[in-house]
């Protein structure tokens, strides 16, 4: 006999494990950059499943790419390669500076991969005593315990026991305290080409400059974190075309499936070779059902249209944004580039960024946090101009109710 169980918020705290604090209401269906709860509510989707859905819900490519890729073939293993996995990776090389490509489910595999590849590369060239990786406070670099560790936030990564070693971390846009630290001895450095977890910050075009020539100085590799920056997001394909660094290993993820996992780590031949046969791998990684619908995802974010309607939405928001400061003066900075916005709460507000995200659940609207004090704004990439609109009146709406 079937039990019927009522599935609703309190049975997350009886079956999940508690590392998450989801909000009250459960959406059920999305089309677009709409969302309908159980209820039949519907919202605004300021937040993208945190940069992930670039093209929006049930994207008609995207739902046709998984259609005809699921009536083919779901899985292989790596013992065998195919199409759907080759078409994307020749499509992620001609779009960017890479020549190789490493297929994973999600950006914390594709920075352990990155990083994996760096000390590897580091080892077989200078010798095992060249193994420090420099990373930078507040940047976010996934869950792993490799990945948590070298992200700049302790209270992510402490509690766990010892951690992996040789990790070293310093100020963001701190050019004098980077060239203090770096030596011989350094394999890579990671950084963020724009921090989203930290706070939505943006390199300093001297001190993007000024990591890759000091990587150069002491043959350290330069790994740019493209997780959430990539895809379109900041209105070229990868954040690093904006800012004239190219790095020697790029991590790609959340939106590079519009929704369905896929990660890749993209490189050069001259540093692929270092992973052999055996030496790294993932079971799933290169699926032909994340790859077909990653193709289709591809197709429409290159396309120029695409990418300058991106600059346009987020003058938007921007727009937007200041106006509501005008009105309630809750904002101390609004930044960010593309549709990766973010606006720093004032001192009267600090550490409220969580009450205006439920307030404006309340008002039916979802966006993001990204820290305590910074209210983060990343939609489809497609997103409508009345879209945008309606979730500003909603945004403003939350906030008068906070006042």
């Amino acid at each position: 006999m079937t039990v019927k169980t009522n599935v609703d918020r309190s049975l997350f705290d009886e079956v999940m494990v508690p590392c998450y604090s989801p909000m009250d209401f459960i959406p059920v269906k999305g089309q677009g950059s709409r969302v309908w709860d159980q209820q039949g509510r519907e919202y605004i989707d300021f937040a993208g499943g945190i940069a992930v859905s670039c093209l929006g819900h049930c994207h008609p490519a995207m739902v046709q790419a998984l259609t005809e890729q699921a009536n083919k073939l779901w899985h292989l293993s790596n013992i065998m390669t195919n199409e759907p996995a080759l078409r994307l990776a020749k499509k992620l090389t001609e779009i960017s500076f890479a020549e190789k490509v490493f297929f994973a489910n999600s950006g914390a595999e594709a920075n352990e991969a990155a990083l994996k590849l760096a000390r590897r590369y580091a080892t077989d060239n200078f010798g095992p005593e060249k193994s420090e990786i420099i990373a930078f406070y507040q940047g976010f670099h996934g869950r792993t315990f490799f990945t948590v560790t070298v992200g700049g936030q302790s209270t992510y990564s402490d509690g766990f026991g010892p951690k992996p070693g040789n990790i070293t971390h310093l100020p963001y846009n701190d050019i004098s305290a980077l060239q203090a630290q770096i030596s011989d001895r350094t394999c890579a450095v990671i950084m963020e080409p724009l921090q989203g977890e930290g706070g939505i910050v943006s390199p300093s075009a001297e001190f993007a400059q000024a990591v890759r020539e000091l990587c150069d100085k002491h043959n350290a590799l330069l790994i740019f974190d493209e997780v959430q920056t990539g895809n379109g997001r900041t209105g070229d394909f990868y954040a690093y075309q904006g800012i004239g660094v190219t790095p020697d290993i790029l991590s790609t993820a959340k939106s590079l499936g519009g929704g369905f996992p896929i990660g890749a780590m993209l490189t050069t031949d001259k540093l692929a070779k270092h992973l052999s046969v055996g030496t790294h791998g993932s079971t799933y990684g290169g699926n032909p059902l994340a790859c077909a619908v990653a193709e289709a995802v591809v197709d429409i974010v290159s396309q120029p249209e695409t990418l300058a309607g991106v600059t346009e939405r987020g003058e938007w928001i921007r727009q937007g944004l200041a106006k509501i400061n005008d009105k309630y003066q809750v904002f101390k900075e609004i930044r960010g580039k593309g549709l990766l916005v973010g606006a720093e709460l004032n001192e009267q507000w600090q550490g409220r960024a969580r009450d205006i995200l439920v307030a404006a659940g309340q008002q039916g609207l979802m966006m993001l946090v990204a820290g305590a004090s910074v209210i983060r704004i990343t939609p489809s990439l497609i997103i409508s101009q009345q879209e945008i609109e309606l979730g500003l009146e909603k945004l403003d709406q939350a906030i008068a109710s906070l006042v």
